[in-house]
């Protein structure tokens, strides 16, 4: 067995074993015939004293085998001049369980119980069942106790591994959890600046562009455009690089129909722009302000890349109330695209993957039906909770509203 004390438990045992063997040892000397006796009872005394409070032993197997094999010498010698010597059997076979490896602690518990059983024989006891008993079950209750014991300290060491080992875990599922809300969070950032900075200061670009091509040449005005078309420019890139939460302002003071007929606005008064219409079917329902905002961005992201990309003449924006969802479309007659061929903004930006992210995070869908030559249709759908309550047009028809 392991010679390392496990816990402060065993060293109270150990120390009631000593105790135990002390007594036994000086029951035999009180007991003793002749000098001889009390001699072999005080011999292995020493030898035991020796090793109980030796260092030495508790230190190194090596030693405590040779002290082991000592003290079982001079008990052997005890038991041969005295029957009560074989009283200290039992607590050998606990020092023999404890110091020595298994395949050598068994085979000399089960020699020291049969020197316990030939002492009745050499004394001259009468053979009775008891005499064969008595030592064999001494023996067998200290081979259950000290493994008993043995395979209870194994699982207390693994319940005690495996709760460090849930610790840990949770500790890290901890860090992994922080760590996945911070790239989330940064993701979330990134979509909003594209969608907000990112998208304006491109529509600026773009209006200072037509600008310049409508000034006449010489104008003292074109060095400051073109100033400020850099700026934009300059602010572009940096905006990418902003990470920061970001208020949905178009939906400040208003409703969605409103901020989507707001949006419309400014692009269709611009110079060369398309011309925008928007309208709204099926009675509006109140909606969460997740859906407002992620409706409202789809809508933008849209919108910019008609207005960058497609050159269109007409853009159709339509809100659609169903009785188990709402639906955003964005439609133009533009230039149009293969959606399979895109993953990402050619501007290192989010658009198409952006607008899909938003739609999933509330289990909806959205689709891009496209080809060259032919327009494009962005179409978002996301189900409604179950409550929604009416908010504008009543009545058993749908209720369209247009701005141009």
């Amino acid at each position: 067995m392991d010679l390392r004390p496990y816990s402060s438990v065993v060293t109270i045992l150990r120390l009631c074993l000593y105790a135990l063997f002390a007594a036994l040892l000086a029951l035999a000397a009180t007991r003793a015939q002749g000098p001889a006796t009390v001699a072999a009872a005080l011999g292995t005394g020493a030898v035991f004293a020796w090793g109980a409070f030796s260092p030495a032993v508790r230190r190194s197997r090596r030693t405590a085998t040779v002290w082991l094999a000592a003290l079982s010498a001079a008990w052997l010698v005890l038991l041969a001049l005295s029957p009560d010597g074989l009283w200290a059997a039992f607590p050998l076979y606990f020092l023999q369980l404890h110091l020595l490896p298994a395949r050598w602690g068994l085979p000399a518990v089960a020699l020291t119980a049969a020197a316990a059983i030939a002492s009745f024989l050499v004394h001259g006891a009468h053979l009775t069942p008891g005499v064969f008993i008595g030592p064999s079950l001494g023996a067998a209750v200290a081979v259950a106790t000290v493994f008993g014991y043995e395979a209870l300290y194994r699982e207390s060491e693994r319940r005690q591994e495996l709760i460090e080992e849930l610790i840990a875990t949770r500790a890290e599922l901890a860090d992994a959890e922080r760590a996945a809300g911070v790239l989330a969070e940064r993701e979330r950032l990134a979509y909003e600046i594209h969608d907000t900075l990112a998208q304006g200061l491109s529509s600026i670009q773009l209006l200072l562009r037509a600008a310049q091509r409508l000034l006449p040449e010489g104008s003292e005005a074109a060095p400051h455009i073109e100033q400020a078309r850099s700026a934009a420019q300059d602010n572009l890139a940096e905006a990418r690089r902003f990470v920061r939460a970001l208020a949905p302002p178009g939906l400040e003071g208003g409703s969605l129909t409103g901020a989507l007929r707001r949006l419309c606005a400014p692009a269709t008064a611009a110079v060369g722009a398309p011309k925008v219409a928007f309208s709204v079917s099926g009675t509006p329902v109140e909606l969460s302000t997740a859906y407002e905002v992620a409706l409202l961005r789809i809508a933008q992201s849209a919108l910019a890349n008609t207005l960058r990309h497609a050159g269109a003449t007409r853009v159709e924006i339509t809100l659609s109330f169903m009785e188990t969802a709402v639906a955003l479309d964005v439609v133009d007659d533009g230039s149009g695209f293969a959606p399979e061929a895109v993953r990402r903004d050619t501007e290192g930006g989010f658009g198409l993957p952006a607008m899909r992210a938003r739609a999933r995070s509330l289990g909806g869908s959205l689709t891009v039906e496209s080809a060259p030559g032919e327009g494009t249709a962005v179409a978002v759908t996301l189900p409604l909770p179950a409550t929604g309550t009416p908010t504008g047009t009543s009545g058993a028809g749908a209720a369209v509203e247009s701005a141009a």
